[in-house]
């Protein structure tokens, strides 16, 4: 299959990082590689760019896309969390930028393989690397009715949590849950399929993938490993397409700005915090009206940027 994938706000994203000739980078989910193009295009003729991605597919088609900066380029078949590992594996000096992108593919979508998209027919997996972790299906059909709830309400904000973990396993004690189709179903039956703004699966599906990516949890550490290996000067920028994601790397921005973490009662600061990022948007950058247009899956793209500072 084409890994086809229009870079989200790109020409912002270029903006923000300001890459120059010779400079280093991190594209911590490569994806299509068109962020990954640009930068290498920035950062000629010697700049070099470290490539993550879990899904081994979306990387097999950056190298191919990318073969003209091969000289310039390391590809890694991996988690953005564990970027500083491989960064020093890869003896760069210092780190002027890193980019994490956290948003979903065309290709990936059209993957009936994967479980992605509900609209299409196909296997529930939903995992970035198929070859580990638990499946949609594995979770679906093993975790508590409590569990699934949690998944619901914390990820999705679905207000129909319980009742939607309900029925799962209600459906499960029937036959395993195992396809798309098994899934909507049950989505259908709870919420209904009446007329919205977003198709009453959206959101079940993407807490569903979430929770089966741990996406959250790498988010934070990959946050943490992007400032360790930043050079003095270096920029940070995240683009999220989920509430929760945009407000931990918010969270993570403010804190790492503040000279002080004490609690507000106490008189004086005994933390002795040392702030590691100046925050460069105090609002997220947004698409506009055109690329939405161009782009729908944009819509809900947020682009929160912050510069690496001396201790």
């Amino acid at each position: 299959m084409a890994y086809h994938h229009t870079p989200v706000l790109l020409q912002e994203v270029i903006r923000g990082l300001n890459p120059q000739p010779g400079q280093h980078f991190v594209d911590g989910t490569v994806g299509g590689g068109g962020h990954a193009w640009a930068l290498l295009e920035a950062t000629a003729p010697d700049g070099r760019l470290v490539a993550f991605d879990r899904d081994a597919a979306a990387l097999a088609s950056a190298q191919r896309k990318l073969e003209p900066f091969s000289h310039r380029l390391t590809f890694i078949h991996d988690s953005y969390s564990q970027l500083a590992t491989y960064v020093r594996r890869a003896n760069l000096p210092r780190l002027d930028g890193v980019l994490l992108d956290l948003g979903l593919s065309s290709a990936q979508l059209a993957d009936s393989t994967r479980g992605f998209s509900f609209q299409s027919a196909g296997a529930l997996d939903l995992r970035f690397d198929t070859s580990q972790g638990v499946s949609a299906a594995e979770l679906l059909n093993t975790a508590s009715s409590e569990e699934l709830e949690q998944i619901w309400r914390n990820l999705g904000q679905e207000p129909q949590a319980r009742a939607l973990a309900r029925a799962i396993v209600a459906r499960r004690r029937q036959r395993p849950l195992a396809t798309t189709g098994d899934l909507l179903e049950v989505v259908t039956m709870v919420k209904g399929s009446g007329q919205r703004r977003h198709h009453p699966a959206t959101l079940v599906w993407q807490a569903l993938r979430l929770a089966v990516n741990h996406e959250l949890t790498e988010l934070a550490s990959g946050l943490k490993a992007a400032v360790e290996v930043l050079g003095e000067g270096g920029r940070l920028a995240v683009i999220s397409f989920h509430s929760g994601e945009d407000r931990l790397v918010k969270d993570f921005f403010r804190r790492e700005s503040r000279t002080c973490l004490c609690p507000p009662e106490l008189p004086v600061c005994r933390c002795h915090h040392q702030p590691t990022l100046k925050v460069l948007t105090t609002k997220p950058i947004i698409p506009n009206s055109a690329e939405i247009l161009r782009n729908p899956r944009a819509r809900s793209a947020k682009l929160r940027l912050a510069q690496k500072i001396n201790r």
